[in-house]
């Protein structure tokens, strides 16, 4: 059962084992990511020069649940757009944020911006750091 949706930021701080990586690593097991982020995971070690074999490997070490963005996923995190603009969240900020309320749960971040809209967007937020 899930039991937090974690954010890019989030799982990045782990990978790199960066300040909040042990509020991550406390929830893993019991998480889900929207494959929206998880692209965004990907394409940042992309970015830096790493194999996709080797980003493979290593997210595949990680116990978290991939969901599948769907249509009303992409409903919701489009909606959110007039609320989360002025903390300029991103489209993958408002997916993430979409399966947390989907689910019921926290998601977890290492943006401080999204503390500003949580009431808004109704769902809890973590911030890590």
């Amino acid at each position: 059962m899930t039991h937090a949706v974690l954010d890019a930021s989030a799982i990045l701080a782990l990978l790199k084992n960066e300040r909040g990586a042990s509020k991550v690593a406390g929830v893993i097991a019991d998480a889900s990511v929207c494959a929206i982020n998880q692209a965004e995971v990907i394409s940042h070690f992309v970015h830096l020069g790493a194999p996709l074999d080797d980003v493979r490997a290593m997210l595949g070490t990680l116990p978290y649940t991939i969901v599948a963005a769907d249509d009303a996923m992409a409903w919701e995190a489009g909606n959110l757009r007039a609320t989360t603009a002025s903390a300029g969240l991103s489209l993958g900020d408002r997916f993430c944020l979409a399966l947390a309320k989907r689910l019921g749960v926290a998601a977890y971040t290492a943006d401080k911006a999204w503390r500003d809209v949580a009431v808004e967007v109704g769902s809890k937020v973590v911030v890590i750091r």
